[in-house]
């Protein structure tokens, strides 16, 4: 009885809990700021800046004096004909300073300052593509979610004229026929509005790994929620003026100058192993003295000097690391043109897709107005007997198909769009630079129809 008792308390305090708590609903830019925060392919790369931050510490070091200590105690076996003392020791504390590394340090220097850039560049990439994918994650989800509810309107539809077709041939109005009909159009529709739905789901999914979490185990609801709908900005970018943003302003591209810049210390700094290097040493040494003829056991003083040392033949080895820099330098090179040309792919592909997605979307606004008309009349020839029961199912059909199809052509758009402002690395303000008043005018008035859920008339006996 007290467990019981105890479980029915749990169960009532967790869902006291989960009202007081509702989940979270973010709009679009929040949905980015999370993903800026907590997405893992953004925190692998800040990661990385940091770890370039520690290489220039490591790298400028070579400036500075170094400070070391050494010790040695030993204790040798005395042999018969020796008069020396079976113990020797020795510690000494000696600073040192570079004079001459034939430009070692500086190139090493130089590499970590340019590996920061980089991986600047490359966080500035990564940030950016994340910000796409939540873009068109989260357009995604509002068209899944838009999808599911006219599926859901297009089924309860169907289903009020189904039972009015019963209703009809229990009356003798109609033949078996149009009862089979509403029957079948019914069941064809259910299984679109299934696939709705778990599409709906898989999209929570998407935008959840994108924002870091994990779904709660237990529960099929998603730990969050969206607002807002589907809708349609019109933008009119300029294709020259996209491929020149996205040359200057892409981190990707940015980061491969980088690359061969690094190449280029790296060949300095691999041709210094061939020069001398010079190194001045202070310190002071306590030491022992084995040879007693010689003087006292104990014996101490300060110490300064120079140490030189110049590799005059390594076997080809420097040789051959600077060969393997000019390739890999080459390399470089070729990877920046593909960069260049990768991107202006990118660009012409989004924009290309961002212009189809406009011409699908002004048609389908059209095309929605026809199929309504297409309905109204299916309907007034049924009235008159000019027509069946089939029309009328076929015309309705068309209207959820049509305004289901502006919906994707709406989140089409969106998409191409996401996809040129990450490839320009731009925002989507400043790329619309190409429309007039006059456009942006019509525009607005076309937004206001595109932006509609597009919803089926409420019976298929009414408009």
């Amino acid at each position: 009885m007290r467990l019981e008792f105890g479980a029915v308390v749990f169960l009532a305090t967790f869902a006291v809990a989960n009202r007081a708590h509702p989940a979270p609903t973010y709009t679009i830019e929040e949905a980015v700021a999370i993903a800026q925060a907590q997405n893992p392919e953004i925190a692998i790369a800040r990661k990385k800046v940091q770890a370039a931050r520690g290489g220039l510490i490591e790298a400028r070091s070579g400036f500075l004096p170094s400070l070391t200590s050494t010790g040695l105690y030993d204790k040798r076996q005395q042999q018969s004909q020796s008069q020396l003392r079976q113990e020797d020791y020795n510690a000494t504390l000696k600073i040192e300073q570079n004079l001459y590394t034939g430009g070692q340090v500086t190139s090493q220097r130089a590499i970590a300052q340019l590996n920061i850039e980089k991986q600047n560049y490359e966080l500035q990439e990564t940030a950016s593509h994340v910000i796409m994918d939540v873009r068109i994650a989260f357009n995604d989800l509002l068209l899944n979610r838009a999808k599911v509810r006219v599926r859901q309107d297009s089924v309860r539809v169907l289903d009020e004229e189904l039972k009015n077709q019963q209703q009809s041939f229990n009356a003798g109005i109609v033949g078996k026929l149009n009862v089979q009909r509403a029957e079948v159009a019914l069941a064809n529709e259910q299984p679109e509005l299934f696939n709705a739905q778990t599409q709906l789901k898989d999209s929570y999914l998407r935008l959840g790994d994108l924002f870091g979490l994990e779904a709660p185990p237990g529960t099929a609801a998603a730990p969050f929620e969206v607002s807002g709908e589907l809708q349609y900005q019109p933008n009119h970018p300029d294709l020259n003026d996209c491929l020149a943003r996205a040359d200057a302003n892409r981190p990707v591209i940015k980061a491969r100058q980088m690359d061969i810049q690094i190449e280029d210390q790296q060949y300095i700094l691999d041709r210094s192993a061939s020069r001398p290097h010079v190194r001045a040493f202070s310190g002071y040494e306590v030491y022992s003295e084995r040879d007693p003829a010689v003087g006292p056991e104990f014996n101490y003083g300060y110490v300064v000097g120079i140490n030189a040392t110049w590799n005059i033949f390594d076997g080809f080895a420097t040789r051959g690391r600077m060969q393997a820099t000019r390739a890999r330098r080459g390399a470089a090179v070729q990877a920046l043109a593909a960069a260049r040309r990768a991107v202006a792919s990118e660009v012409r592909s989004a924009f290309f897709d961002l212009e189809q997605a406009e011409r699908v979307l002004h048609a389908e606004t059209k095309n929605v107005q026809t199929a309504d008309e297409a309905l109204e009349m299916a309907k007034g020839n049924f009235a008159a007997g000019l027509g069946t029961q089939l029309d009328i199912l076929q015309a309705a059909s068309d209207v959820t198909r049509t305004r289901t199809t502006r919906l994707t052509a709406i989140y089409l758009h969106n998409v191409a769009l996401a996809r040129l402002v990450h490839a320009c690395s731009s925002s989507a303000e400043a790329l619309d630079f190409g429309s007039k008043i006059k456009n942006a005018k019509n525009d607005n008035r076309n937004s206001t129809q595109a932006s509609d859920v597009a919803r089926p008339p409420g019976k298929l006996g009414q408009r």
